[in-house]
């Protein structure tokens, strides 16, 4: 059975989790970077939960589902390389990095699911 409503779903809760654990951890940065990349990466983590909440509203047209869902796909690619640019300049230490690529990898997979799977989210 579906889910009745996106925000109880796994890949959901898990992208809310890890936008909010971005969004802390970004606090830190610089303030030269507010404009930049502590802006880029909270907006692309929220953006697949944002996603999200819009393929819901169109499980019931595959195509238009899978497009948002592969929008959320993309702006978790996207999280992921600020992720790599916030450990080059040193803004987080590499277990840091780890745990939030690592959670972000899991969320990747569960969003494949949907897409490959449309028909289990109607």
């Amino acid at each position: 059975m579906a889910a009745k409503n996106i925000k109880d779903t796994k890949v959901y809760k898990l992208a809310f989790e890890l936008a909010m654990k971005i969004f802390e951890i970004s606090k830190t940065f610089p303030k030269e970077e507010t404009y930049s990349l502590t802006d880029q990466i909270r907006r692309s983590s929220r953006s697949v939960c944002t996603n999200l909440s819009e393929s819901f509203r169109k499980r019931l047209y595959p195509a238009h589902f899978i497009s948002k869902v592969s929008d959320a796909d993309m702006e978790n690619c996207e999280t992921q390389t600020w992720l790599e640019f916030s450990l080059a300049c040193k803004y987080i230490n590499a277990e840091c990095f780890e745990e939030l690529t690592k959670q972000s990898e899991e969320v990747g997979r569960l969003l494949n699911h949907m897409i490959n799977n449309p028909e289990k989210y109607k």
